[in-house]
């Protein structure tokens, strides 16, 4: 056995896995040990934040932990390795662990760090086409340096998109700035939104890297004698007021900005891909719903439903499978890829949930065919364990209708966007007491009103009416839980 092969068996690594279905990355949310702790198989050693839900990770070996490759707050990609455990910490001393990236160092490294021989290329674009060109000449003292042309390919990866068909040579401004093919500044995405964030024109700046390429050292410097104002224009400048003088306030001061990601960014993204996909229907119906808040009281004394949660949600969960019950055709999917309608005897019941890191949707997988008791029972789970933030994200696939209870938040009702591949999401509204013509009289009932969104592609408008006038129906006379159900 060779020294390599001892080592790889000895020092056991584990890669960032693929917690859901086909996530590319995840972010580290918190590490549970640290270098020298002893771990055990199956032990939690940190916590990730995927698209989807926040996840805890088991570590599959016995041990000491030999390395943290990445610190808290790094986003890694699916399959590099983010810890390494000893097996055989007896075996004698280990070799040094590598310095945790942090995710300043992470996103540093990402955008200065080039491996020698090519030219710079943004991760993903893969290398650009190896150059014959001589590298610039060193500069003369005072002098700015002159880069050395880029090609068409370069070029475009580093602006973010495909080579252009070749120009006609663009002169270089003046002041010595990296410029392409194209007459744009030579930059990285990430030192371009830099600049544009400072309020730096990149056309202004020297560059100092490889290949005339500006760098973040390059736009801070660029943006440091901006801060600071020139001495001859000191004295034209008035002496600041206090906002409370003038009425006028630094709307930047009072600013926060946090990045769009995890759960988040997943949210906007399908909920923007699911409005433009997906033509909507909204249609709203409001029901009296008295007796169906009394039969909540009752089932909260029923020994049946001890130590359940029992509340109006559960009921109207209820109505709303029947519903489906009824009309079928309603649970569908669309399948863009074959042209064909994809029809499920199967209800996977999403329930909409606002946490702490945003909008999740975890489903009960066979809610139609769950008595009231085990429909109970798995939606306290559903709603507990999102609220803790330990939602699976196979909890969150699958799902073929949904539920969002807008009531809680003392809404009316609105018009939801469909979850991505599902065909139609129920908004529960407020209950509230107000007037009501009962058995001739006006009197005061509860009341709620209803909207139910579906994709008009699957479900026409009388079929939609249909199925929201059965849900109504249910929840004005829910004795209909056992005549329909």
């Amino acid at each position: 056995m060779t020294a390599s092969t001892a080592n790889a068996q000895r020092f056991r690594e584990f890669k960032m896995p693929d917690v859901g279905e086909g996530l590319t990355e995840a972010e580290i949310l918190k590490w549970y040990v640290k270098p020298g702790d002893t771990v055990t198989d199956g032990q939690v050693v940190c916590e990730v934040e995927t698209a989807k839900a926040a996840v805890e990770l088991p570590i599959p070996y016995d041990g000491v932990v030999h390395e943290l490759n990445f610190g808290e707050g790094v986003t890694v990609d699916v399959g590099t390795v983010i810890i390494s455990v000893d097996t055989d910490p007896g075996a004698g001393p280990a070799p040094a662990p590598a310095k945790v990236q942090t995710p300043p160092e992470a996103a540093k490294a990402e955008e200065e760090a080039e491996p020698q021989g090519r030219q710079a290329v943004l991760v993903g674009y893969g290398a650009a086409p190896s150059s014959t060109k001589r590298r610039a000449r060193k500069p003369q003292a005072g002098v700015p340096a002159q880069p050395e042309p880029v090609s068409a390919a370069l070029q475009a990866e580093l602006n973010g998109r495909t080579a252009p068909a070749p120009a006609a040579p663009v002169t270089p401004v003046a002041n010595g700035a990296g410029v392409g093919a194209v007459g744009r500044p030579l930059a990285k995405p990430p030192v371009r939104k830099l600049a544009k964030d400072l309020g730096i024109d990149l056309a202004t700046i020297v560059p100092s890297g490889p290949d005339g390429i500006i760098t973040r050292e390059d736009v801070h410097a660029a943006a440091a004698p901006a801060a600071a104002p020139a001495p001859a224009a000191a004295a034209a400048v008035p002496t600041p007021v206090a906002p409370a003088e003038t009425g006028v306030v630094n709307a930047a001061a009072r600013e926060r900005r946090v990045p769009v990601k995890g759960v988040r960014k997943a949210t906007a993204q399908a909920m923007v891909s699911s409005a433009f996909t997906a033509p909507h229907v909204t249609e709203f119906i409001t029901v009296d719903v008295t007796r169906t808040m009394k039969l909540v009281q009752e089932l909260k004394q029923d020994p049946d439903m001890a130590g359940l949660r029992v509340n109006p949600l559960l009921l109207v969960a209820r109505a709303f499978l029947v519903a489906i019950k009824r009309h079928p055709e309603v649970n569908a999917s669309w399948d863009e890829a074959q042209q064909e309608i994809v029809y499920k005897d199967y209800v996977n019941l999403g329930i909409a949930a606002a946490t702490p890191r945003g909008l999740i949707v975890p489903n009960i997988k066979d809610a139609g065919v769950k008595t009231l008791p085990q429909l109970a029972e798995e939606l306290g789970e559903l709603v507990a364990t999102a609220r803790e933030g330990k939602t699976s994200p196979a909890a969150m696939t699958g799902g073929t209708v949904t539920i969002t209870n807008v009531g809680v938040f003392g809404v009316d009702t609105g018009t939801p966007i469909l979850n991505p591949g599902e065909s139609a999401i129920l908004a529960f509204g407020a209950v509230k007491l107000q007037p009501w013509v009962h058995k001739g009289k006006v009197k005061a009932r509860q009341v709620t009103t209803l909207a139910l969104s579906f994709d008009h592609r699957l479900i026409d408008g009388e079929l939609g009416s249909k199925l929201l006038a059965d849900i109504a129906a249910v929840l004005e006379r829910p004795k209909r839980l056992i005549t329909w159900g």
